[in-house]
């Protein structure tokens, strides 16, 4: 195969290693890991995984923070023939459980702090994992490894050092394009988080187009401080990776002033954000002037970029490309503006990306013409397999298409279009949350907080915000006596719950309104505040 040629997720690895050896492909705060390296060390893992019984079609787990590893673990995990999963550093105990026993994982990358987390899930007799075969401690020669028992223990998985991994020959897992590449876990409506089931065919096709639209090539350095765990920022490490470009990866935006430092000093020329990253670095630029000149991109997803925003990212890197898009985890990106039009059009999210399209139904299932609100439909190679062991609600989702035998996405959002086509979101019609770019389930929330000591009823809701998209607010009952402040309740969700999910409004009420059957009218909830 010419190494070009790429028609499964971890061909690009082999074809920039191949045409890239000594180039960076990985920068962080720690190291500097080259595409030969990247490559060394990824196949050494996927020995490693093969040597503990991992095989096509297994399912490999990665709970680490933002770093060059997470990077080996994604590639070393498709080289092995298996799917791999980035779980989010913040998620607590349950959600980790949950999504370990969910998936069936069989193996899991991990270190650290993460690493403790990790071991006590393990390590608990109420709720085993008799799937989870192998805990690859991902610290270096020195470190140690993730639990001190020794392997197969009481019939615990086998523990191991990812530095002990010998480079010895990948077996060929005959992987086709069609197999399963990823479960990328999204909040659902019940609660519980969805594993998006994404081919390879369905992420070669979507970090081509996205490198297309976004008039990249290997010249590019990328910088990623998202979770590699939320889709947005796992795609940024493929389309490096799909081009030989650089990745500076970061772990966090907490200290932004350190980011704009490190996009000077790495020559970043694409930079991925969020609206509330953007009104950050607007805000340290109103205060002390900040100058990017590298940077040839910002694209912005999550939630609508501000008009008045476009000026200041372009005082702050003249000449840059503003790009605006709209997608969702089921099938990656739906749509996104061209650069040149978003003054001209700033309230659009554009057309379909290139090689998919898009069309609105109303709720009888007909067409709808420009200036009436349908129901987005998309077609594509990026459409998702379907959700992880959930068969209703992938019917929910996928949809009989315009031709026979295909199915489509149904995004049950809400979209206009004007006379010349482009796209225009004008509302969710699902009670998900989207906060920060992240997808938050209402019910999940709601049940972290009803454990809440003092609280007798919760009700959560998203609200709109300029800068997140929706921000979550609680309405909160508490029992006959009880005395609590809303800081206390926030810390107290702090420890319940990851960072996205913690409600920015509480508001204690005497009761939730609720229909005859019961159930809650958070549309009555809104009114009345």
């Amino acid at each position: 195969m010419h190494p070009r040629y790429k028609r499964l997720l971890h061909d690009s690895l082999t074809a920039s290693a191949a045409e890239h050896a000594d180039k960076v492909a990985v920068v962080t705060a720690e190291e500097r890991v080259t595409y030969a390296e990247l490559h060394a060390r990824a196949r050494r893992f996927a020995c490693l995984l093969q040597a503990h019984g991992v095989r096509r079609g297994d399912r490999v787990a990665i709970f680490l923070e933002n770093s060059a590893t997470t990077v080996v673990g994604i590639y070393g995990a498709l080289y092995a023939g298996a799917a791999f999963i980035v779980i989010n550093p913040q998620t607590k105990e349950d959600k980790l459980r949950y999504m370990l026993a969910d998936s069936a994982a069989v193996a899991v990358l991990s270190e650290g702090r993460l690493g403790r987390t990790v071991s006590a899930v393990v390590a608990d007799p109420a709720s085993p994992l008799p799937e989870l075969r192998l805990v690859v401690d991902a610290s270096g020669p020195a470190g140690q490894p993730v639990d001190a028992r020794p392997a197969h223990a009481a019939g615990r998985p086998a523990l191991a050092a990812l530095a002990t991994a010998a480079d010895e020959r990948v077996a060929d897992p005959g992987t086709i394009p069609l197999d399963l590449a990823a479960l990328v876990y999204t909040s659902g409506s019940t609660g519980n988080p969805k594993g998006v089931m994404l081919s390879h065919q369905n992420m070669v096709f979507a970090q081509g187009s996205l490198v297309e639209y976004l008039r990249l090539d290997e010249t590019d350095r990328i910088l990623n401080l998202l979770p590699l765990a939320f889709d947005y920022g796992l795609y940024q490490a493929l389309m490096a990776v799909h081009l030989g470009a650089t990745l500076v990866l970061e772990r966090t935006f907490a200290f932004p002033a350190a980011i704009v430092k490190r996009v000077q000093e790495e020559g970043v020329t694409v930079f991925p954000g969020v609206p509330t990253v953007f009104a950050t670095l607007l805000a340290l630029h109103r205060n002390s002037p900040v100058s990017m000149p590298s940077v040839r991109r910002f694209t912005n997803t999550a939630a609508h970029l501000p008009d008045d925003y476009v000026p200041g990212l372009l005082e702050m890197s003249p000449g840059a490309l503003v790009y605006k898009m709209y997608g969702l985890t089921e099938c990656k990106r739906v749509c996104y503006l061209e650069p040149e039009l978003v003054l001209g059009k700033p309230s659009s999210v554009g057309k379909a990306i290139p090689g998919t399209e898009t069309y609105l139904l109303d709720e009888s299932g007909r067409p709808v013409g420009p200036g009436v609100t349908g129901t987005l439909y998309v077609r594509g190679p990026h459409v998702m397999m379907g959700y992880w062991n959930l068969p209703a609600e992938t019917e929910h989702m996928l949809k009989p298409g315009k031709y026979p035998g295909e199915r489509v996405l149904c995004t049950h959002d809400w979209f206009r279009t004007d006379e010349e086509g482009f796209l225009y979101f004008m509302g969710r019609s699902d009670d998900i949350i989207k906060s920060r770019g992240e997808k938050v389930s209402p019910v999940e929330v709601e049940n972290a907080l009803a454990g809440v000591p003092g609280v007798r009823e919760v009700a959560v809701v998203g609200v709109p915000d300029d800068l997140l998209g929706q921000a979550v607010r609680a309405y909160v009952v508490l029992d006959a006596g009880a005395s609590l402040s809303e800081q206390a309740f926030k810390r107290e969700a702090m420890a319940r719950l990851e960072s996205f999910m913690v409600p920015r409004d509480v508001v204690f009420v005497g009761d939730l309104p609720k229909t005859a059957t019961g159930k809650v009218r958070k549309k009555s909830l809104l009114e009345q505040t």
